[in-house]
């Protein structure tokens, strides 16, 4: 079985400084699992890789969409598969890394087949969205759904209206056709390694993250996407820039974007500690107390994987 590393964690807990340390380390090559770094020309608030990083190790499954267009799970699943493939056969070591936790499961423990898009009715739900709020189409998921609607954040629009979506088109509750078969990834064994910084060092970086964000240039980067790709694209409703577009808007200060930036990505922070710790529940998972760019927490991984390479080496040759 081929050996396959994948490191979680909230935004901030420094995934990339630990990926890097490992890549290097083991000769590894890097699989993004990040629903906002898959979109080109996106890259003060994406806090992708740095060109210097990416120099250093290579990386896969970035920059793979202009704004408008739309990456499901499921596509990121196919990409990633195929990314592994031909790691595979080229005897690299892939080491997964990132904090979307819905492309992590649809990659590792597949998706339940749902049905397909349907562009009439999502541009109706967004519409309803936008007339009458978030916490109305959840109400509506939730009389749909009730099973469904807790596992979904009512601020979570594009889920919530998948949710709808697939249930409407199927003619059967989402939480239904979750049930149904998955197909796992076959042929790898692999090493889940979790991020987990004691939380006030972790919101403490969030925020430095966030208003480092906005100084180096977010509100302009965000003002030229929208004149390229329009305002209503699904990746400006990304964290920080959603804030930095109502800035331009006029109807948030540079200094109120920041602080609703911030809290943002806190409350983000806490729903990805919260997945990862039931995904923790049904796989085995190293959590890493401290954040990826710490000497202490670096040494303890490089052991980890180390114990895990020489595990499958032997199993091989069994």
């Amino acid at each position: 079985m081929h050996p396959l590393i994948a490191l979680f964690g909230a935004t901030a807990s420094g995934k990339t400084a630990l990926a890097l340390a490992l890549a290097q380390h083991f000769q590894a090559e890097v699989l993004s699992c990040d629903s906002v770094a898959v979109y080109r020309r996106m890259e003060v608030g994406t806090a992708k890789p740095t060109p210097a990083e990416r120099q250093l190790v290579p990386h896969h499954l970035l920059d793979l969409y202009d704004p408008d267009q739309a990456c499901t799970a499921g596509d990121y699943a196919r990409l990633a598969r195929a990314t592994l493939a031909d790691l595979a056969q080229r005897n690299a070591l892939p080491l997964l890394a990132g904090g979307t936790g819905l492309y992590a499961r649809a990659l590792l423990d597949g998706l339940s087949p749902t049905p397909a898009r349907d562009p009439e009715l999502r541009s109706l739900l967004r519409a309803r969205a936008g007339k009458r709020g978030p916490a109305h189409l959840h109400r509506t998921l939730t009389r749909l759904d009730a099973g469904a609607a807790p596992r979904i954040h009512p601020n979570d629009v594009p889920k919530v209206i998948r949710a709808i979506e697939a249930t409407l088109t199927a003619k059967q509750p989402i939480s239904s056709q979750w049930q149904a078969g998955r197909l796992a990834l076959q042929g790898y064994r692999v090493l889940r390694l979790t991020l987990a910084p004691p939380r006030a060092e972790l919101y403490a970086r969030i925020n430095a993250r966030a208003a480092a964000m906005f100084a180096r240039g977010l509100v302009e980067e965000t003002h030229a996407l929208i004149e390229q790709f329009g305002p209503d694209c699904r990746a400006f409703q990304s964290l920080g820039y959603a804030e930095a577009a109502a800035a331009l808007r006029g109807e948030l200060t540079e200094a109120e974007a920041i602080a609703r930036a911030q809290q943002g990505h806190r409350n983000y922070a806490k729903r990805q500690a919260t997945w990862f710790r039931r995904e923790a529940e049904l796989h085995p998972t190293h959590i890493l107390h401290g954040p990826g760019d710490s000497p202490a927490v670096q040494a303890e991984a490089i052991q980890l994987v180390t114990r895990h390479l020489d595990a499958a080496l032997h199993g091989d040759r069994r």
